[in-house]
């Protein structure tokens, strides 16, 4: 008997794969004898669904179980959402990498139904939560499950600040930008600027320097316990962007303070028992398989 009875379904929107799979979800969930809550956004582009409907921050409160239907960018924006309410949440793949999302379409009633009846592993992933601060008073920030961007929004200008890690300075920059990614989010846009990989279990937070003026500014991985803090240069003419998941942005000043740290709530990530990250990077990162198939 599944310990999972009400189970929300959030999708990705304007993608005709994402709806018809979400269609074949509902019809085979009800079919188990499931009860389906949409998320509202999804549920208008599905008339005549007859299912409850809910708000994407309400799912937490009435779902034992939350399903996304879409890519990485999909799994983020529920996960800021859900994260509150430690609730579940399991990813079907209908976007592009789905580093997040591995449930494959074709296989989803096998999948989903494993995970179900309870064969499934749980993974948990820490958020970063922001804060950008002017002259003592809050004006802007927000959670971020893959990373938190520093960067110049429409300029083309480079941005002039100071880094500190738990009170400590650390260094001064000029630099297109700073990358802070949780082990989630390096294989992201950290990634692509140069950062390590870190394994979903390590608690660590990788801080990437964007193109920076200095060719020794380097990677810097620090515990996931550390609280990080960067000044804005009061001398830039420019007035740079803090963007989180690069899907929720905060403007920012010259002179502001960004706060950096660690979510207490975790996100409660589900995989199918034969979920392996390393097989997930070779598929999603092109990596060679085996030279010989018959090694251990």
């Amino acid at each position: 008997m599944s310990t999972f009875y009400n189970i929300g379904v959030v999708g990705r929107l304007g993608s005709v794969k994402a709806l018809d799979t979400i269609r074949r979800l509902k019809t085979w969930l009800q079919q188990q004898e499931l009860n389906v809550i949409l998320d509202e956004d999804i549920a208008e582009m599905l008339p005549g669904h007859s299912v409850q409907v809910s708000s994407r921050k309400q799912l937490g409160e009435v779902c034992d179980l939350v399903i996304v239907v879409g890519g990485d960018g999909s799994m983020l924006g529920a996960a800021r959402a859900l994260v509150s309410h430690n609730i579940p949440v399991l990813g079907i793949n209908r976007g592009n990498l789905g580093f997040l999302t591995d449930i494959t379409p074709e296989h989803m009633e096998e999948q989903v139904g494993a995970v179900l009846a309870g064969d499934y592993e749980v993974e948990e992933r820490f958020l970063l939560e922001t804060e950008v601060m002017r002259e003592d008073s809050l004006v802007g920030g927000g959670d971020a499950l893959n990373d938190v961007v520093l960067h110049p929004g429409k300029s083309t200008r480079m941005i002039a600040f100071e880094l500190y890690i738990d009170g400590q300075f650390v260094y001064s920059l000029k630099a297109d930008g700073l990358i802070i990614a949780t082990p989630t989010g390096s294989t992201a846009y950290a990634l692509s600027a140069g950062g390590p990989i870190m394994h979903p279990k390590i608690d660590a937070i990788v801080i990437v320097p964007m193109y920076p003026h200095t060719l020794s500014s380097r990677p810097i991985v620090v515990g996931a316990d550390s609280e990080l803090k960067i000044v804005i240069s009061h001398d830039m003419s420019i007035y740079p962007l803090v963007s989180c998941d690069g899907q929720n942005h905060a403007n920012c000043a010259p002179g502001d303070v960004i706060h950096i740290r660690r979510k207490p709530q975790r996100l409660h990530l589900l995989h199918p028992l034969e979920h392996n990250f390393y097989a997930v990077c070779r598929d999603k990162l092109g990596w060679e398989s085996r030279l010989d198939q018959r090694s251990p």
